[in-house]
């Protein structure tokens, strides 16, 4: 099969990814192959094809985020037939979806109505997967007194997934962040209840709508750079979730958190599967996520399509992910 794939991690400029012919994935008892139709492009790609290299004599093929057509299923898989198409997350522990097919956990995945074309399919998994287990833990509902949450970075996909699945699922009064017009009025169209300017003096915007606390903050960038006002806006024994990489904190008593003492929520979109913690939970909630897809309760956030398995098209889309300004998701079509 054909697949982008790389040796040596290197920066934008000197972008290390070549498109080769490679041997299809060995399919486990568990496992589903998939016939790539689009691919979702996620900032913890190019995170990796800068830090991470190959092992002597291999390859790095990234992609955490699909959608595609079932073309052969394991010996102990249940639920999926060939011929079903089928959306979903990648292993970051085994070859991901920069190719034409993807060999994956049938645990992970789910359905895709006949209703969502491939390309809108491919922006949901990874946000939304990623925002619900930030926010819900391995729970089916928020913590409880939770009823205001403030998200950091509302127009990505995180915030964009994590926004839309609040509304549809809980009462929560949603606060999302974002510091260009255009951001912002994407975050209302995505069902914030207030946008305001994480650019800006946080507390005082809240205030001014008469908000002087939220319960749960989910930080999906900036978390270091923006302590100080999460702190000020936390209640007491609130809920910090955060999914970007933190310097070391100051937890003590004197700490910026300390006269609060929230509870931290870290999150990593790959704990299910590389813990094997109860996958099925994750395709579970993903075909809940179809339905509510389906129904019209949450919206697909493609913003920008390319076209084609090309070392052009990944570039392109690589770069628009370094430039740190992505609105929604950016998909290549296969």
């Amino acid at each position: 099969m054909k697949a982008l794939v790389y040796e040596t991690a290197n920066t934008i400029e000197n972008f290390p990814i070549e498109r080769r012919e490679i041997a299809d994935p060995t399919v486990r008892d568990g496992d589903v192959l998939v016939d790539i139709r689009a691919i979702g492009i996620n900032p913890g790609e190019a995170y990796f094809r800068q830090v991470r290299s190959a092992e002597p004599g291999g390859y790095v093929l990234l992609g955490f985020e699909f959608s595609g057509v079932v073309a052969e299923i394991g010996r102990s898989v249940e639920g999926f037939r060939v011929g079903d198409r089928v959306f979903g997350t990648g292993d970051l522990f085994r070859d991901g979806a920069y190719a034409e097919r993807l060999a994956i956990d049938h645990r992970i995945i789910a359905k895709l109505p006949d209703s969502i074309p491939f390309d809108q399919g491919a922006s949901l998994a990874v946000g939304a997967v990623t925002a619900t287990e930030a926010m819900f833990r391995d729970q089916d509902a928020l913590p409880a007194g939770v009823k205001t949450v403030m998200i950091i970075g509302g127009a990505g996909a995180i915030g964009s997934l994590g926004t839309q699945v609040l509304k549809a699922t809980t009462s929560a009064f949603v606060i999302a962040t974002a510091s260009r017009p255009e951001s912002r009025e994407w975050c209302s169209k995505m069902g914030a209840d207030l946008v305001v300017d994480h650019h800006g003096d946080m507390p005082a915007q809240l205030a001014a709508a008469d908000i002087h606390e939220v319960d749960m903050v989910l930080s999906t960038a900036g978390t270091a750079a923006n302590l100080g006002a999460i702190a000020s806006l936390i209640r007491p024994y609130g809920h910090i979730a955060f999914v970007d990489p933190v310097p070391p904190l100051d937890l003590g008593p004197m700490g910026p958190l300390g006269g609060k003492a929230p509870s931290l929520h870290m999150e990593m979109m790959f704990t299910r599967i590389v813990n094997n913690y109860q996958p099925e939970r994750q395709g579970r909630f993903l075909q809940k996520l179809a339905t509510l897809v389906a129904q019209g309760h949450v919206h697909p956030i493609m913003t920008t399509r390319l076209e084609g398995l090309t070392v052009e098209t990944m570039k392109t889309a690589h770069e628009m992910i370094e430039q740190g300004r992505t609105i929604g998701k950016i998909v290549i079509a296969l």
